[in-house]
């Protein structure tokens, strides 16, 4: 063989070779891009008990850092939280709106801390009426508050309003527990026009934990703030109740992960039924779910 049929064999190996990498960075590239996302979680080990969401609640957020995202976290500032062992203090330039929740006025105050262990910083959403003073779900002798509703509410408000406050336009929210399932109803309706959300996906993780009794007679009424209105939740039982919940939670959120084992079925069936992503269980949940954020929300050509 000459020496030129040579060059003109290795040429093409090495133009075929490089397509191929380019191929693979591009692809590698496009599955890595990296995301804001915001994390809104009912429960964060170690400030409440271990379990399955609290766990999660801080591993999640520290995986995705660790990945390369940038992210916020939020939480309810429980009354069982030691605030001195917690090391948390009030951020005053984030502090003194006031949310009205059924024709009264709830001071909203926002308090920071950071956990070193994870290297992420949480922020709580605190009132004394719904958190300080309080218990989680339940009271002292495990009778669930009467007005768990209203409470949900003020936090997905008092969320989203410190964000807009923080100016930081998340591409993804992450819902985790009852406490945070009206967000996505939010998102969708009464936000739908701010910057900050404009573009933003929803994803909702359902838990087993649930609550018991139902949430007030008057939540639609509740929960009713701009173009979130009671008239759009029609279809829904007037007594609502952690099932109701959970499926307006599905019903408004851009995918739906099972972070348990065990989940209803007839919740399963619903997300099916409204054509929502779904993402099933997997121990091993980092690279599952940062795959399943592509998926909701694929970055622009």
């Amino acid at each position: 063989m000459s020496l030129f049929p040579k060059i003109i064999v290795n040429s093409c190996f090495l133009f075929a070779f490089s397509n191929i990498f380019c191929t693979f960075a591009w692809v590698k590239n496009k599955t890595m891009a990296k995301k804001k996302i915001l994390f809104i979680n009912q429960e964060i080990a170690p400030y409440v008990p271990d379990c399955d969401m609290s766990i999660l609640g801080q591993k999640l957020p520290q995986t995705m850092q660790e990945k390369g995202h940038e992210i916020r976290t939020f939480m309810p500032k429980w009354g069982i939280i030691n605030e001195r062992r917690g090391q948390l203090h009030e951020v005053q330039r984030l502090s003194g709106m006031n949310l009205i929740i059924n024709d009264t006025d709830h001071p909203l105050i926002i308090k920071v801390a950071s956990i070193p262990s994870a290297r992420i910083q949480i922020y709580f959403i605190d009132n004394d009426d719904y958190f300080s003073k309080r218990q989680m779900g339940t009271d002292e002798n495990g009778e669930e508050y009467s007005d768990n509703g209203e409470r949900a509410i003020f936090f997905a408000r008092g969320v989203l309003e410190t964000v807009k406050k923080l100016r930081w336009v998340p591409d993804i929210i992450h819902c985790q527990g009852w406490m945070s399932a009206v967000v996505p109803f939010y998102i969708k309706t009464a936000y739908h026009d701010e910057p900050s959300f404009a573009n933003t996906k929803v994803v909702t993780s359902l838990f087993t934990k649930s609550l018991k009794k139902g949430l007030g007679e008057d939540f639609k009424t509740c929960v009713e703030f701009r173009d979130a209105k009671a008239e759009l939740l029609q279809s829904y039982k007037d007594h609502f109740d952690f099932e109701e919940l959970s499926k307006l939670a599905i019903e408004y959120s851009d995918g739906v992960i099972m972070a348990e084992k065990g989940i209803s079925s007839k919740l399963i069936k619903f997300a099916s039924s409204k054509q929502v992503p779904l993402l099933d269980y997997h121990e091993d949940f980092a690279n599952y779910f940062e795959d399943f954020y592509n998926q909701i929300c694929p970055d622009e050509e």
